[in-house]
């Protein structure tokens, strides 16, 4: 079995909790279902959330799928000007026996203007 990543991102309306739980919760569970992946093919997770974003860490919006025992870690995105405002990104790593050409990357929201290269 081999690892990859999966990338994601999606956007907030407002900076607070419930905001970004609903928005994280809907990102991550679009790349489950739309990879196939259980909880035991979870590596770890990586995200970042633009410098506008302070209410909560967006890892501990994604504990709420049960995701505590999962390796989470969150970061500042860089502060490049006029980038797309209140954005959360991903990365998921992933056990899977999918190539690069069958991952599914996932982009929300105002997000979905991000890598079209990828996005599915």
């Amino acid at each position: 079995m081999g690892v990859r990543a999966i990338r994601g991102a999606t956007t907030l309306d407002t900076d607070t909790k419930e905001s970004m739980t609903e928005a994280v919760c809907e990102l991550l569970l679009e790349i489950f279902e739309a990879n196939q992946i259980s909880h035991d093919d979870l590596i770890s997770l990586i995200f970042t959330s633009t410098p506008d974003l302070v209410s909560t860490f967006p890892a501990t919006a994604a504990r709420t799928l049960n995701l505590g025992d999962v390796p989470l870690i969150c970061a500042v995105e860089v502060s490049v000007p006029d980038t797309l405002k209140k954005t959360v990104r991903v990365m998921v790593h992933v056990q899977s026996e999918k190539t690069l050409a069958q991952i599914k990357h996932v982009y929300k929201r105002g997000a979905v203007v991000l890598r079209q290269d990828l996005a599915q």
